[in-house]
Protein backbone atom coordinates (compact mmCIF):
# COMPACT_ATOMS: atom_id res chain seq x y z
CA UNK A 1 0.00 0.00 0.00
CA UNK A 2 2.88 2.43 0.67
CA UNK A 3 3.72 2.41 -3.04
CA UNK A 4 0.14 3.30 -3.87
CA UNK A 5 0.28 6.39 -1.64
CA UNK A 6 3.60 7.47 -3.08
CA UNK A 7 2.35 7.05 -6.63
CA UNK A 8 -0.81 9.04 -5.99
CA UNK A 9 1.21 11.83 -4.39
CA UNK A 10 3.62 11.81 -7.37
CA UNK A 11 0.64 11.93 -9.76
CA UNK A 12 -0.84 14.85 -7.77
CA UNK A 13 2.47 16.69 -7.96
CA UNK A 14 2.90 15.96 -11.67
CA UNK A 15 -0.65 17.14 -12.39
CA UNK A 16 -0.21 20.34 -10.38
CA UNK A 17 3.12 21.10 -12.07
CA UNK A 18 1.54 20.35 -15.46
CA UNK A 19 -1.43 22.58 -14.73
CA UNK A 20 0.87 25.43 -13.78
CA UNK A 21 0.62 26.83 -17.28
CA UNK A 22 -3.18 26.79 -17.42
CA UNK A 23 -4.29 27.87 -13.97
CA UNK A 24 -4.17 31.57 -14.66
CA UNK A 25 -5.35 34.11 -12.12
CA UNK A 26 -7.86 31.87 -10.29
CA UNK A 27 -5.56 29.35 -8.62
CA UNK A 28 -2.76 30.67 -6.45
CA UNK A 29 -1.52 27.57 -4.65
CA UNK A 30 -1.95 23.84 -5.07
CA UNK A 31 -1.67 22.18 -1.66
CA UNK A 32 -0.95 18.43 -1.67
CA UNK A 33 -2.57 17.52 1.66
CA UNK A 34 -0.10 15.75 3.92
CA UNK A 35 2.87 16.66 1.74
CA UNK A 36 4.83 13.70 0.41
CA UNK A 37 2.84 11.22 2.53
CA UNK A 38 -0.55 12.36 1.26
CA UNK A 39 -3.76 11.65 3.19
CA UNK A 40 -2.46 8.70 5.18
CA UNK A 41 -2.98 7.39 8.75
CA UNK A 42 0.73 8.01 9.39
CA UNK A 43 0.43 11.68 8.36
CA UNK A 44 0.04 14.37 10.98
CA UNK A 45 -2.43 16.51 9.06
CA UNK A 46 -2.88 19.00 11.92
CA UNK A 47 0.86 19.75 11.95
CA UNK A 48 1.03 19.78 8.15
CA UNK A 49 -1.74 22.39 7.88
CA UNK A 50 -0.63 24.53 10.85
CA UNK A 51 1.79 26.63 8.80
CA UNK A 52 -0.33 26.81 5.64
CA UNK A 53 -2.49 29.68 4.47
CA UNK A 54 -5.39 28.66 2.28
CA UNK A 55 -6.93 31.38 0.10
CA UNK A 56 -9.90 31.68 -2.23
CA UNK A 57 -8.69 30.36 -5.59
CA UNK A 58 -6.30 27.78 -4.09
CA UNK A 59 -6.76 24.05 -4.65
CA UNK A 60 -6.13 21.22 -2.25
CA UNK A 61 -5.23 17.78 -3.57
CA UNK A 62 -6.21 14.64 -1.66
CA UNK A 63 -4.07 11.59 -2.50
CA UNK A 64 -5.19 8.54 -0.51
CA UNK A 65 -5.89 4.83 -0.54
CA UNK A 66 -9.56 3.86 -0.53
CA UNK A 67 -8.49 0.88 1.61
CA UNK A 68 -8.33 3.33 4.53
CA UNK A 69 -11.76 4.75 3.72
CA UNK A 70 -13.04 7.60 1.64
CA UNK A 71 -12.90 11.26 2.60
CA UNK A 72 -16.02 13.18 3.57
CA UNK A 73 -16.49 16.91 3.61
CA UNK A 74 -18.76 17.61 6.58
CA UNK A 75 -20.88 20.65 7.37
CA UNK A 76 -20.00 21.56 10.94
CA UNK A 77 -17.26 21.68 13.53
CA UNK A 78 -19.33 19.30 15.67
CA UNK A 79 -19.50 16.66 12.91
CA UNK A 80 -15.79 17.15 12.29
CA UNK A 81 -14.78 16.78 15.94
CA UNK A 82 -17.03 13.75 16.52
CA UNK A 83 -16.04 12.16 13.17
CA UNK A 84 -19.73 12.01 12.17
CA UNK A 85 -19.68 11.48 8.41
CA UNK A 86 -23.27 10.22 8.20
CA UNK A 87 -24.56 13.34 6.40
CA UNK A 88 -21.62 14.68 4.33
CA UNK A 89 -21.66 17.61 1.95
CA UNK A 90 -19.60 15.48 -0.42
CA UNK A 91 -17.73 12.17 -0.44
CA UNK A 92 -14.39 11.79 -2.19
CA UNK A 93 -13.79 8.23 -3.40
CA UNK A 94 -11.37 8.38 -6.35
CA UNK A 95 -8.07 8.23 -4.44
CA UNK A 96 -6.91 11.46 -6.07
CA UNK A 97 -9.17 14.50 -5.80
CA UNK A 98 -8.67 18.20 -6.40
CA UNK A 99 -10.87 20.56 -4.41
CA UNK A 100 -11.17 24.23 -5.24
CA UNK A 101 -11.27 26.67 -2.35
CA UNK A 102 -13.93 28.81 -4.00
CA UNK A 103 -15.14 30.88 -1.05
CA UNK A 104 -14.02 32.19 2.33
CA UNK A 105 -14.77 30.27 5.51
CA UNK A 106 -14.13 27.01 7.31
CA UNK A 107 -14.19 23.65 5.52
CA UNK A 108 -13.98 20.30 7.25
CA UNK A 109 -12.67 17.01 5.81
CA UNK A 110 -12.67 13.69 7.66
CA UNK A 111 -11.82 10.07 6.94
CA UNK A 112 -14.92 7.93 6.53
CA UNK A 113 -13.12 5.33 8.66
CA UNK A 114 -14.21 6.51 12.13
CA UNK A 115 -11.20 4.95 13.88
CA UNK A 116 -8.74 6.67 11.51
CA UNK A 117 -10.64 9.94 11.88
CA UNK A 118 -10.54 9.76 15.67
CA UNK A 119 -6.79 9.08 15.41
CA UNK A 120 -6.34 12.39 13.56
CA UNK A 121 -7.01 11.59 9.89
CA UNK A 122 -9.04 14.76 9.36
CA UNK A 123 -8.38 18.30 8.23
CA UNK A 124 -10.06 21.64 8.79
CA UNK A 125 -9.22 24.47 6.42
CA UNK A 126 -9.75 28.17 7.07
CA UNK A 127 -10.08 29.74 3.61
CA UNK A 128 -8.95 33.36 3.65
CA UNK A 129 -9.78 36.09 1.11
CA UNK A 130 -7.83 36.02 -2.12
CA UNK A 131 -4.62 38.00 -1.83
CA UNK A 132 -3.87 40.81 -4.19
CA UNK A 133 -0.70 39.98 -6.05
CA UNK A 134 1.52 42.23 -8.04
CA UNK A 135 0.81 41.34 -11.72
CA UNK A 136 4.52 40.59 -12.14
CA UNK A 137 4.52 38.06 -9.29
CA UNK A 138 4.68 34.50 -10.70
CA UNK A 139 1.40 32.64 -10.36
CA UNK A 140 0.49 29.83 -9.48
CA UNK A 141 2.69 28.10 -6.90
CA UNK A 142 2.74 24.58 -5.56
CA UNK A 143 2.89 23.93 -1.82
CA UNK A 144 4.39 20.56 -0.90
CA UNK A 145 6.67 19.22 1.78
CA UNK A 146 10.32 18.64 1.00
CA UNK A 147 10.50 15.46 -1.13
CA UNK A 148 12.19 12.52 0.59
CA UNK A 149 12.91 10.45 -2.48
CA UNK A 150 14.63 11.20 -5.74
CA UNK A 151 11.45 10.18 -7.60
CA UNK A 152 9.42 12.82 -5.78
CA UNK A 153 12.20 15.36 -6.19
CA UNK A 154 12.24 14.75 -9.93
CA UNK A 155 8.44 14.93 -10.16
CA UNK A 156 8.26 18.10 -8.07
CA UNK A 157 10.94 19.91 -10.05
CA UNK A 158 8.88 22.15 -12.27
CA UNK A 159 9.72 25.22 -14.23
CA UNK A 160 11.34 27.94 -12.14
CA UNK A 161 9.50 30.68 -14.02
CA UNK A 162 5.84 29.81 -14.65
CA UNK A 163 4.52 30.73 -18.07
CA UNK A 164 1.84 33.38 -18.33
CA UNK A 165 0.32 31.42 -21.20
CA UNK A 166 -3.02 29.67 -20.86
CA UNK A 167 -1.93 26.84 -23.17
CA UNK A 168 -0.37 23.56 -22.17
CA UNK A 169 3.16 23.18 -23.42
CA UNK A 170 4.13 19.91 -25.10
CA UNK A 171 6.14 18.88 -22.03
CA UNK A 172 3.24 19.67 -19.68
CA UNK A 173 0.83 17.72 -21.85
CA UNK A 174 3.18 14.73 -21.91
CA UNK A 175 3.63 14.82 -18.10
CA UNK A 176 -0.11 15.16 -17.59
CA UNK A 177 -0.81 12.26 -19.95
CA UNK A 178 1.78 10.00 -18.31
CA UNK A 179 0.43 10.83 -14.85
CA UNK A 180 -3.16 10.13 -15.86
CA UNK A 181 -2.25 6.86 -17.61
CA UNK A 182 -0.31 5.70 -14.52
CA UNK A 183 -3.23 6.63 -12.28
CA UNK A 184 -5.82 4.86 -14.47
CA UNK A 185 -3.64 1.74 -14.75
CA UNK A 186 -3.04 1.75 -10.99
CA UNK A 187 0.73 1.83 -11.43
Amino acid sequence: MAGEYGLKVVVAIVVTVSLGGICGVGAQLHHVVGGDRGWDPSSDLASWSSNKTFRVGDNIWLAYSAAHGCIAEVKSKEEFESCDVSNPIRMFTDGLDSISMDQEGLRYFASSNVESCKNGLKLHVQVMPQSHQNPETPNPKIAIAEPKSSLLAAAAAGPTTPSGSTRLTAASLILLSIGLVCYVMGI
